[in-house]
């Protein structure tokens, strides 16, 4: 209840933040929401010149886009740590953050929330149930909740990868430039994978798993039986779980190393 107060307190305060300034979150949401539909746009561009892509339809394959936005959304709202180095390493404000109770790492998320990212998630949402009609996929009383679970588990993919990654700015005097390297390689976590030779499939699925958030919870809904992601999509939770795990024991450990602005 403690952190759940917190979390509420600081959702309040961003909001009176940008009632104060609500053109700048208008600006943010359409920014937002134009990176995502230029990324659309291009998946139907590649589709006007291809009927397929690796043995996947155009409706499949937004279908995998659309699911890969709402765990992007809810990540980029709740785990948005782009500027952490230079504003807490760099800066110093992590010695703030660890004179309060509660814990380093939940602080520093709520200091750097960002619900427009919201927005994408529902837009997301839309593209899922439009292509569902689209592909006449059948729709079970248990598929909501097998959703939810692998949006979840998404998340949770995302939240590891980049808190451990966040974290090498504890063992590092100068700002790390992998944030964006990475940025740029969960993109390919949209699309099918057996696109990609044997080392980037790998690389995407058990090293740096972000095809763990788009293309292989999204297959389970799709039932791709023919290369295997369907039968890896449940596997998802257990991923989730152990890469964010990872991720706080990277993090903690950091924090750990951590001797101030001024060392």
């Amino acid at each position: 209840m403690f952190y759940l107060s917190l979390l509420w307190d600081y959702f309040k305060n961003y909001a009176k933040t940008k009632l104060t300034y609500r053109a700048d979150f208008w600006i943010e949401v359409l920014s937002d929401l134009s990176f995502q539909a230029v990324n659309l746009i291009f998946i139907l561009v590649v589709f006007q010149h291809t009927p397929s892509l690796g043995g996947w339809s155009e409706a499949e394959v937004v279908f995998v886009y659309g699911f890969f936005m709402v765990p992007y959304g809810i990540f980029g709202t709740f785990f948005s740590l782009w500027n952490f180095s230079e504003r807490y390493i760099v800066k110093g404000e992590m010695d703030r953050v660890l004179t309060r109770p509660a814990h380093n790492w939940f602080q520093v998320l709520l200091e750097n929330m960002d619900p427009p990212s919201l927005i994408g998630s529902a837009a997301g949402a839309i593209i899922m149930a439009v292509c569902w009609g689209r592909l006449g996929l059948p729709l079970e009383f248990w598929d909501i909740p097998v959703l939810l679970l692998l949006i979840l588990s998404a998340v949770l993919v995302y939240a590891g990868l980049y808190t451990a990654l966040t974290a090498i700015s504890f063992y590092s005097d100068a700002p790390t430039g992998i944030l964006p390297l990475m940025f740029n390689i969960q993109n390919y976590g949209r699309y099918p994978v057996n696109i990609y030779n044997k080392a980037i499939r790998f690389l995407l699925t058990w090293l740096i798993p972000f095809a763990f958030v788009g293309v292989i919870p999204a297959s389970y809904f799709l039932d791709h039986k023919g290369d295997g992601l369907s039968s890896l999509a449940l596997v998802t939770p257990i991923v989730g779980v152990v890469f964010f795990t990872i991720g706080l024991l990277v993090w903690n450990h950091g924090v750990k190393r951590y001797r101030g602005a001024g060392s």
